[in-house]
């Protein structure tokens, strides 16, 4: 294995969780580049974020956190995030000088036989004695399956795929979830359009704000179902929808989150239930959320029964030499920040015992 090829650890995707992980094995004495690399699949730096709509601003998203040891302060807070928070990334990563490898995709990662671990990709392999999984979700977008889906005349599409409200301009659009993304998206579709809005479960309303109560409540909820090895779903799917949000509260003002129930089939023009009322659409925006991206963990055979991973903490229970930051309880910016810190410190302790604690 060439030099640069055979460290310590890899930490995969160099979004918040990665970053934030990066951060923590430089303050926990790791070598940039010998002793820890981190191999991005993105052209640049910014995550998920460079891949976000552009009507997305600061003003109307939910609130972007500092990346540990470097505070977020951008000039204009209406400016399209997809363009501030990727500029704040790259900005991180210049000042910590961070070994951030890109772009690189991760194909699979396996064990060796000398017990490490090999992670390969479309830019050669690396050797490493610990893997950090920070891949996030936004590359596994999920579409459920109705019946009728494909004869659908008119146009599909996930959250990945928006762009802006101006692409429906006339037209009837049925958009399907109750996340932040559906109402948020639903607000300015029905600006420039008529909307249908359809959700699995009634949503829940959150007046004010989440407090700590509330947000210790629901991390400790996703962190039961790693625990017991089932899909954990997100951090922010438990937190319900909150009323004080500047979008929602203009369309509730609006009228237009009168939701609906979820449908039986796909018609070729629109969608119907099983009283055999319908409606009749242009286009069905899935806004129904995302799956961990860990499909090139899948030669290690992490998965339990339920269909989760079993989870001790941020590492792979039973195997505490595999974390995966920013999956489950770490799913959102504060989560991930504490994760990646926290299995940097495991590593450390881990791997390098003879290193003095510097955090």
């Amino acid at each position: 294995m060439e030099a640069g090829r055979d460290v310590d650890v890899v930490v995969i995707g160099a979004g918040q969780a990665g970053l934030s992980t990066a951060y923590g094995l430089l303050r926990q004495g790791f070598e940039a580049h010998t002793g820890f690399v981190v191999l991005d699949g993105d052209a640049g730096p910014g995550g998920a974020w460079q891949h976000r709509w552009p009507s997305l601003t600061l003003t109307s998203t939910h609130r972007v956190n500092d990346l540990p040891g470097l505070p977020f302060a951008p000039a204009d807070p209406t400016a399209p995030a997809v363009e501030s928070v990727p500029a704040y990334y790259a900005e991180y990563e210049r000042r910590l000088d961070l070994p951030v490898l890109r772009p690189v995709r991760v194909t699979a990662v396996r064990r060796t036989d000398d017990d490490r671990f090999r992670v390969e990709s479309d830019a050669g392999a690396w050797t490493a004695r610990a893997v950090v999984n920070a891949t996030g979700t936004w590359t596994r977008p999920f579409v459920p399956r109705y019946p009728g889906q494909e004869t659908f005349r008119g146009r599909q599409l996930h959250t990945v795929d928006y762009r802006s409200a101006e692409e429906f301009r006339g037209q009837h659009v049925v958009v399907v979830g109750g996340g932040a993304s559906a109402t948020q998206l639903l607000g300015e579709i029905s600006r420039v359009a008529s909307t249908t809005w359809v959700t699995r479960r009634e949503p829940v309303w959150r007046d004010g704000v989440l407090d700590e109560d509330a947000g210790r409540a629901v991390v400790a909820e996703v962190e039961r179902a790693v625990r017991e090895g089932r899909r954990p779903g997100s951090v922010v799917g438990h937190t319900g929808l909150l009323t004080s949000t500047p979008y929602i509260r203009d369309a509730l003002d609006r009228g237009v989150l009168r939701r609906r129930p979820m449908f039986d089939r796909i018609t070729p023009d629109g969608v119907e239930w099983g009283d055999g009322t319908s409606v009749r659409a242009d286009a069905i925006l899935w806004a129904t959320g995302f799956r961990a991206a860990i499909g090139h963990l899948a030669p290690l055979h992490l998965r339990a029964p339920g269909g989760g991973i079993r989870m001790d903490g941020t590492h792979v229970a039973g195997e505490p030499r595999v974390h995966l930051v920013g999956y489950g309880p770490s799913a959102s910016t504060i989560g991930a920040n504490r994760a990646g810190q926290s299995a940097a410190r495991q590593l450390r302790r881990l791997l390098r015992p003879e290193l003095a604690r510097t955090a």
